[in-house]
């Protein structure tokens, strides 16, 4: 470029500058004018409009590097282009001061690698200038070396004659190359006809020079957009676990053509997932397309056509997206194999919930080619299968402090709360259950309020759902068939967290076929089937799911609130319960009932007449009040209960008060009773229909005297009787229950005898311990497994016992009588010893070969405990006050459990042999031991840092804890058992658990003075502090005064 234009321009771009500095420019102009063949450096910072000093200009990155020969489009392309690019916001490099000369400086270089695109304006005498084409070079060679993106524009000349070096160009050309090396001449020979070859902009194309720089100046900004690497997805919580799942399923660096499927509940993350991938992989594919929630979209559903006419619609909008072709027009549906067959694709389809869409779009891998990849989201497990798709990626719910964090950055746009706010984000965040749409939206909802506002705001949150929430929810539910959507609000009212086969037992009659229903419900993402043992498959549905569920049956089909609460469907809520039941306001609506009794404040008077308009109730549920509550008389019935509704499938009513069911009450569709601590005398009187009945569960209703006649009972399965203390007779009836595979009695004192005919084939479990008076060995079939004896009067053991291949367990008491059966001795797996006289303990004792679990409780005059079976894996010793050593060895081997309860005389061998014999002891001690590490006293939590050591994956460790109660002696003498739980939470993470293997609720009979709790657990572990707690529970006379916890 020369430097006249350079002059020309800068004196009109500043006429508003002083004369001084007009004079200054033009000064500056003529001393430059003196540099190499009259050009200016081939630079676009002379372009500028703007007056931005050089020293800013090396300092940062531009857009565009223009390379171009002043005195060829000073007058007017420049101009225009500036003004374009300016209006455009795009920054072109701009440097007055380089020092021109005939090879390119550092600081050029560095300006042209540093911007973003390169911009040859080639022109007649563009080659007429050495500095312009040893710019080129460099510019070619950072196309080469890097990747830059280089536009060219052919200004006034022919791209033939640049590529051949002909013509007027090819004149200025060879006049430049004189007087240089044949190496130099070649080099810009090769990067003329290089710069040729890429396709450009061609003046003479153009009528209107003015609409052509604009087309450039658009061209280059779109250029810049999709260029500038995408910072949406910053920072999501939880993406890079996704990603690289993800990037597994895809295999990108196969050849194969593959349909992936993102599946799980609506709000779970599939399309932010989806856009991730499509953001970070499009520009890898020929063509790639993203379609958006399809499943809502008018043009899959036209108003008046057929199938086959929604899948050309929808095929005419993929086309026309994916090949950027609008208002294109198809005549079949063979369009896409015909036109995308050889091309490589990135389709995205999000939302997709018809199989007639997919078949629309991608019905087969083979209309697509090599390396292309579909991907489907979608909350159909069943139509991904149906379509052949088995790479497919299930959202798993983010973890709890996931989700703490991801609610955090709506809510305080950080990722952890502000002061204050710490116990009330963990509790919002866990009333969403994790799910990332909800925890997005309530993020949001409590911005920038103030604490006042959130405790006022969060209780609302518990049975209310936002509106924004429910409508993306109830999509998923609308979809469902009328069957599908009735099952749906069964689960979200009534049945979340329930056993599989239970539900499938209590809706039997409602429903055609429950399972296939639970099983749409699952693949739909609507509900989990979740197998938490071989034996034991549990239903749970997301906390918003079931407040949607629970919303939806407040209002009519036409979304209207149905404001009388006798009226709905179901009742979950107290205030509404309560109102229906005090003021007999029920209807034949009604179909179930459940009541979380520790959620009423204050007592309930049930209406006697309460059921009487409810003809259609089969659920009713009182859960609660349970035996740790401290208020448990919480349901009154003080005019009595006329009735019950005859079609009722599960009652649930602790505390019952009345000492019988109502007179009229029918039978005949009963699958469950459950009346634990009732003051009921006897059930019913004479027959009724029992054969829907599974479940009898009766625990603890200590004034019970009678069982009712159970002969048409043929299909129940469990009947607990524990505990109830007032029952001395089982009807013979007992005998017909061919299907019973659970029978507790425990506890029942005044049962004498067992009839004669339980010799049940189904029978698993018999547990009579505490059944004091039952001398006879029960007549039972020898297909049980688990038979429980202890404290029983039973002293003779039936040799044929032996030939019982199904007994895993058999407890029994100490009798003396008992080593006159030998055959017993092989059998039995724990024994029971009280006998207050007793001073050793028999040798005999060593011969119950699979002994696993021994108690000694109140043997007062016991001193030594000798050698025992191998077998051996719990020993217990309560109230054993003279009991001193443990002759005893274990052979190297740990025992589960040692304790020793108010065992005030051992001995310091003794202590030792107990401390280094098991994982988990009890007994008495006053201190928490030295060699526990990190300690607390007093004080029922420790913070533990593991600096000093590696961190591994898993973490043993062995905790202890000193357990005092008060100084009454007598008071803890009759104390009530207490258990003992603990925690782990990483201290820098609020709120969150660390799941610890074993988990145990550990239980003790009361204590007299100080004891030792000391066990061994592991955890994974990523975190170097962790908080230990340790917790007390059903007692207000035990406290922890230390605790101690050591890293293995």
């Amino acid at each position: 470029m020369d430097s006249s234009f350079y002059y020309g321009f800068c004196v009109a771009a500043i006429t508003f500058f002083t004369l001084f500095g007009t004079i200054l420019f033009m000064f500056y102009g003529k001393i430059k004018s003196h540099q190499e063949n009259k050009t200016v450096g081939a630079s676009s910072s002379t372009l500028s409009l703007t007056a931005t000093p050089s020293s800013l200009s090396r300092t940062r990155k531009h857009h565009v590097f223009p390379s171009f020969h002043g005195a060829d489009v000073r007058k007017t392309f420049l101009t225009h282009i500036l003004k374009e690019f300016k209006g455009k916001g795009i920054d072109p490099f701009i440097d007055n001061d380089i020092e021109r000369s005939k090879s390119i400086g550092p600081e050029l270089i560095e300006a042209i690698r540093g911007s973003k695109i390169v911009i040859v304006l080639l022109s007649r005498n563009y080659a007429s200038s050495s500095w312009c084409l040893n710019e080129l070079v460099e510019i070619m060679k950072c196309r080469e070396e890097f990747g830059k993106t280089v536009m060219t524009i052919f200004y006034e000349v022919d791209p033939t004659d640049v590529k051949k070096q002909t013509g007027d160009f090819g004149k200025v050309f060879k006049r430049t190359c004189k007087d240089k090396t044949k190496d130099e001449i070649k080099t810009w020979k090769k990067v003329l006809e290089d710069v040729a070859t890429i396709a450009g902009e061609h003046s003479r194309n153009w009528d209107n020079e003015a609409a052509m720089t604009e087309k450039i100046a658009t061209d280059v900004s779109n250029m810049l957009n999709s260029s500038s690497p995408s910072r949406d997805f910053d920072g999501l919580i939880g993406m890079g676990a996704h990603m690289k799942e993800m990037e597994s399923l895809l295999s990108l660096g196969y050849d194969d053509v593959r349909m992936i499927g993102i599946w799980g509940p609506s709000g779970i993350g599939k399309t932010t997932i989806a856009r991730v991938l499509y953001s970070q992989f499009s520009e890898n594919f020929e063509l790639s397309v993203f379609m958006e929630n399809i499943k809502e979209s008018t043009y899959t559903r036209p108003v008046c056509s057929d199938e086959y006419s929604a899948k050309m619609q929808l095929q005419k909008i993929f086309m026309s997206q994916i090949i950027n072709h609008k208002d294109m027009e198809l005549p079949h549906l063979g369009i896409v194999q015909d036109r995308l067959s050889d091309k490589k694709v990135l389709i995205v389809l999000d939302g997709i919930n018809q199989s007639m869409q997919l078949d629309a779009i991608a019905k087969e891998t083979r209309w697509f080619g090599h390396g292309s990849r579909i991907i489907i989201t979608t909350q159909d497990q069943k139509l991904l299968k149906a379509h052949g798709i088995n790479h497919i990626y299930k959202v798993e719910f983010p973890s709890a402090y996931e989700a703490y964090q991801m609610f955090c950055v709506y809510a305080f746009g950080q990722i952890f709360p502000k002061d204050g706010f710490e116990e009330l984000s963990w509790e919002v965040t866990k009333l969403l259950g994790n799910l990332p749409l909800g925890l997005r939206v309530m993020g949001s909802h409590f911005r920038g309020m103030s604490r006042h506002e959130w405790v006022s705001e969060v209780p609302r949150l518990k049975n209310r759902l936002d509106a924004g929430i429910q409508s993306i929810l109830k999509f998923s539910y609308d979809a469902l068939c009328d069957e599908d959507k009735d099952l749906f609000l069964h689960i979200a009212c009534i049945f979340n967290n329930t056993e599989m086969v239970k539900v499938e037992d209590y809706l039997a009659l409602s429903f055609l076929d429950v399972r296939q229903g639970l099983q749409v419900l699952a693949e739909k993402s609507l509900i989990t089937i979740e197998v938490i043992r071989i034996d034991y498959t549990r239903i749970d549905m997301h906390n918003l799911l079931v407040q949607l569920g629970r919303e939806i049956v407040r209002r009519k089909p036409g979304h209207q609130s149905i404001r009388e609460p006798g009226k709905r469907r179901f009742l979950v809520d107290a205030k509404d319960i309560y109102e229906v039941l005090t003021d007999n306001t029920g209807s034949r609506n009604i179909i179930g009932i459940l009541l979380e009794v520790k959620t009423i404040s204050g007592k309930l008077n049930i209406s006697g007449r309460a059921f009487e308009k409810m003809s259609n109730l089969k659920f009713l549920m009182f859960h609660g009040p349970y035996e740790y509550d401290k208020e448990k008389d919480k349901l009154y019935l003080p005019q009595g209960l006329n009735n019950l509704p005859r079609k009722l499938r599960i009652i649930r009513w602790n505390w019952f008060p009345l000492i019988c069911l109502p007179s009229n009450f029918c039978t005949e569709y009963l699958v469950e009773l459950r009346m634990w601590n009732s003051k009921l005398q006897n059930l019913w009187q004479g027959y009724q229909p029992l054969g829907s009945l599974k479940i009898m569960d009766l625990r603890e209703s200590k004034h019970l005297k009678e069982l009712p006649d159970l002969s048409s009972a043929t299909n129940l399965e469990e009947l607990n009787l524990f505990k109830c203390s007032s029952l001395a007779e089982l009807p013979s009836s007992v005998g017909n229950l061919q299907k019973l595979q659970e029978f507790n009695l425990h506890g029942c004192s005044k049962l004498e005898v067992l009839p004669t005919n339980i010799n049940l084939e189904s029978l698993n479990n018999l547990d009579l311990n505490d059944c004091l008076l039952i001398k006879k060995f029960p007549e039972i079939s020898t297909n049980i497994k688990n038979l429980k004896l202890m404290r029983t009067a039973i002293i003779e053991v039936p040799s044929k016992i032996k030939t019982w291949s199904h007994l895993h367990k058999l407890e029994m008491s100490y009798n003396e009588d008992l080593k006159e059966f030998p055959h017993a001795l092989e059998i039995i797996t724990s024994l029971y010893f009280n006998d207050t006289e007793m001073q050793e303990i028999p040798p005999w004792v060593m011969k119950v070969s699979r002994l696993q679990l021994l108690t000694l409780y109140g043997c007062k005059k016991l001193i030594t405990i000798p050698q025992l079976s191998d077998s051996l894996l719990t020993l217990s010793a309560i109230h054993c006050e003279s009991l001193e050593s443990l002759d005893i060895s274990f052979h190297n081997h740990l025992l589960d459990s040692l304790r020793f309860v108010n065992c005030f005389k051992l001995n310091k061998e003794a202590r030792e042999l107990i401390k280094t014999s098991s994982t988990r002891m009890f007994l008495p001690g006053k201190e928490v031991p030295a060699n526990f590490t990190y300690r607390a006293n007093p004080g029922s939590s420790v913070i533990v840092n593991l600096n000093q050591r590696p961190l591994s994956t898993t973490c043993r460790f062995k905790a202890c804890i000193l357990l005092v109660t008060q100084d009454d002696k007598e008071k803890g003498a009759n104390g009530k058992r207490f258990g003992v739980t603990h925690r782990l939470r990483d201290k820098n993470k609020f709120g969150v658990d660390i799941p610890c293997r074993p988990s145990y609720y550990y239980e003790f009979p009361p204590i007299l003075a100080e004891h030792l709790f000391t066990f061994e657990f592991e955890a994974d572990v990523t975190s170097i502090e962790l908080l230990f707690s340790f917790h007390v529970h059903k007692s207000d006379e035990v406290m922890i005064k230390e605790c101690g916890v050591l890293l293995l």
